[in-house]
């Protein structure tokens, strides 16, 4: 096989998770406001809510608004999570408690890196591969890499709030690939989504790798 001129990998659920789950960290900041709720039931609503949320793409936006925006995107994810949990009443300052919340992702706190990670770019990186991170994450995703000690392997970072487009739309693999003005044959995208990462991989004209992080579901 060919080796790649460029390996372009996802972020979250690819280079690295979040410790227990989302609903697990929304219910402990939730408690420091002295709201309770269940793990499980955040979970669900955090995945409804999720998908029913647009994509993080803001066409309109200057690009120093971006951060605003990006933070009432989640905003709307977070309040829709309580309201479908039923607990949103019980905030007496949601606005603090989610200043707060946004923050803490935003850390390398919630996160950790997949045991594979490190070794494998490490490798990349000797056979003279070119790596980016290719995310339809948002501005934050630069602090988090730098605090996981893994933003040094990398030579471009692209996200969608910036890109104005997101996975699996080929413009945000077009713009990733120009950044290293390199043609779609000589790049591969690993990521743990088969139709943001595989199959949006693919329809640029690059190689999609799958990887499966949660083989037992």
């Amino acid at each position: 096989m060919k080796k790649p001129k460029v390996i372009f990998v996802d972020a979250v659920g690819t280079l690295f998770g979040v410790k227990g789950s989302v609903g697990k960290i929304y219910r402990q900041i939730a408690q420091d406001f002295g709201v309770e709720v269940s793990a499980q039931e955040l979970d669900k609503n955090f995945v409804n809510s999720f998908k029913a949320a647009p994509p993080p793409i803001f066409l309109d936006a200057d690009i120093r608004d971006i951060p605003q925006r990006e933070y009432d995107w989640w905003r709307i994810i977070a309040l829709n999570t309580f309201e479908g949990a039923g607990v949103l009443k019980d905030f007496s300052d949601f606005s603090a408690f989610f200043s707060e919340l946004y923050i803490h992702f935003g850390t390398p706190e919630p996160w950790y890196v997949y045991p594979d990670v490190t070794l494998a770019l490490m490798n990349w990186r000797r056979l003279g591969v070119e790596l980016g991170v290719l995310s339809n994450f948002d501005s934050r995703l630069y602090l988090v890499l730098q605090g996981l000690g893994l933003k040094e392997y990398f030579n471009s970072i692209t996200i969608s709030t910036q890109a104005r487009a997101a996975k699996p739309d080929p413009e945000i693999f077009k713009l990733a690939l120009n950044k290293h003005q390199c043609s779609p044959e000589d790049a591969w995208h690993i990521g743990d989504s088969i139709t943001d990462d595989y199959q949006g991989a693919k329809a640029a004209g690059m190689r999609g790798i799958w990887i499966n992080r949660n083989p037992t579901s």
